[in-house]
């Protein structure tokens, strides 16, 4: 179920996902495809990790992303769950076929995304 709130989505950010929902900080992001999509990617990433671990090892890893790039953007930007968000959320079937705990594919800690 999709929300629209700009109070509750971050400054700099345009959605959020916290299961069940999706908040979109304008109500004209629900057209946008591949944004939905992505936050679609983390539902199912949430759902398949029972809703609370997903939480807790997003901000465990973003916290060693941090120590590891020492940007706040470039922490975010290689959290295993965000990059699989981003690298399939132009594909709109991606959920349709997307293996079981896929996210683990993005995990790898010398992995790097500039973020651009």
């Amino acid at each position: 179920m999709i929300f629209i709130s700009r109070y509750i989505v971050p400054k700099g950010y345009l959605g959020l996902t916290i299961f069940p929902f999706v908040f979109l900080k304008t109500s004209a992001l629900k057209e946008d495809a591949v944004l939905v999509n992505h936050e679609k990617i983390h539902l199912r990433q949430q759902l398949e990790l029972v809703v609370l671990p997903f939480y807790l090892l997003y901000v465990l890893e973003f916290f060693v992303r941090l120590l590891q790039y020492k940007n706040w953007h470039l922490a975010y930007r290689n959290i295993s769950f965000e990059r699989e968000a981003y690298a399939n959320e132009k594909h709109l079937d991606y959920l349709k076929q997307r293996p079981f705990w896929h996210f683990l594919k993005y995990l790898c800690l010398d992995g790097f995304q500039s973020g651009t």
